[in-house]
């Protein structure tokens, strides 16, 4: 598993851990059942605070991406319908809201877009 860490982002470090791990499993670099580091190994190995792997650890279990077994470690979850669902949805939102500016930006409708999307939805994307 690689991390990149960058002390000067705005973003926390728990969360660049947290979302390296979970671009990792959408790539499939980090594969089903795939035992992860320690907290404390990896806190070693990118000199950061336990208590900061933990709590990207800890998040990552509660959104469903890992598991861990008591005295056997972290792994990477079985992937679900529900997730990438959800991860898919999430990409989905971004695009929207992108459009939704650039729609404000021209002064272009909300039935206008809602048109278009119609168009693209019913053309099955093509």
């Amino acid at each position: 598993m690689k991390l990149i860490i960058s002390n000067s982002s705005p973003t926390p470090i728990y969360e660049q851990i947290k979302t390296s791990i979970i671009e990792q499993i959408n790539n499939n670099e980090l594969e089903e059942n795939e035992i992860l580091p320690s907290i404390r190994n990896l806190a070693q190995d990118i000199k950061i605070s336990v208590m900061t792997i933990k709590k990207a650890y800890d998040e990552l279990e509660k959104e469903g991406y890992i598991k861990s077994i008591q005295g056997k470690g972290t792994f990477v979850s079985p992937k679900s319908n529900n997730l990438i669902r959800e991860n898919a949805q999430k990409e989905i939102e971004k695009h929207i809201e992108s459009a939704v500016n650039i729609a404000s930006m021209y002064d272009i409708s909300k039935n206008t877009i809602k048109e278009l999307v119609d168009i693209f939805y019913e053309s099955g994307g093509k």
